[in-house]
């Protein structure tokens, strides 16, 4: 995997309230893991966004440079978070992990299905990606991009699992190998139609005639509360 650039920026002040003010003025908050304490920084989320475009569920490695800091050189490190607004999907915090390039890390890398099922090319079934994404162990600069599944074998019933997978050199697969990555799955029914007479009728059973009454006798309904029917139950609050 290429590595991807980021200037970074420190940061004193925390807190909600600062964590606001960065986001109106164009920047997140962040915390750099991995070196003697945890580092609080900001980034452009403008770069991270397009860093994991169209890469979703690998992480992505990166150089970092402060602004303004050219003394220390580029350091290595990984995304390993990002948190998003749940309204407006808006990007508000990263976590980042520094890393050694001859030091192994637990990384999770996205899984490709690669061809046509011959359960849909033949028996007009349906792919079911079971999997997303896989966890490996490789030095930070073998990260894979991907990892490929070939369905092409796959028919009804069959079940393509992490143990058929192909990992690259240098990448060790930790998911466990039984888990099912695709299957292949008989075409859905086609639910019968509704006749519409038959779904609006209503079974009523024949009114039985009984002596009446005199009013005088017949138990009058509390005011403003009709017969038979139960007290609404309060909704919870959240």
């Amino acid at each position: 995997m290429a590595m991807q650039e980021l200037t970074i920026k420190r940061r004193e002040a925390t807190g909600k309230q600062a964590a606001k003010r960065l986001r109106r003025e164009g920047e997140v908050p962040a915390i750099l893991y991995g070196g003697a304490k945890p580092e609080t920084i900001t980034v452009d989320p403008k770069a991270i966004l397009r860093m994991i475009h169209g890469r979703e569920g690998t992480t992505q490695l990166l150089t970092l440079t402060f602004d303004g800091d050219t003394a220390r050189g580029a350091r290595l490190a990984i995304i390993r978070d990002l948190q998003f607004d749940p309204v407006s999907d808006g990007l508000v915090h990263v976590d980042l992990q520094e890393v050694t390039a001859d030091r192994a890390i637990t990384v999770r890398v996205a899984v490709r299905p690669v061809g046509e099922a011959g359960g849909v090319k033949d028996q007009n079934g349906i792919l079911n990606i079971v999997l997303h994404e896989l966890e490996v162990s490789c030095l930070p600069t073998a990260i894979p991009e991907r990892i490929d599944a070939d369905v092409t074998a796959l028919m009804i019933g069959d079940v393509l699992t992490v143990a058929s997978l192909q990992a690259p050199e240098g990448v060790r697969i930790l998911t466990p190998g039984n888990q099912a990555v695709a299957t292949v799955v008989p075409p859905m029914a086609e639910e019968a139609p509704v006749v519409a007479a038959e779904a609006a009728a209503v079974v009523t059973e024949p009114e039985v005639l009984t002596e009446r009454k005199p009013k005088e006798e017949a138990a009058a309904p509390e005011e403003g509360k009709k017969p038979g029917k139960k007290p609404e139950k309060a909704e919870k609050e959240k």
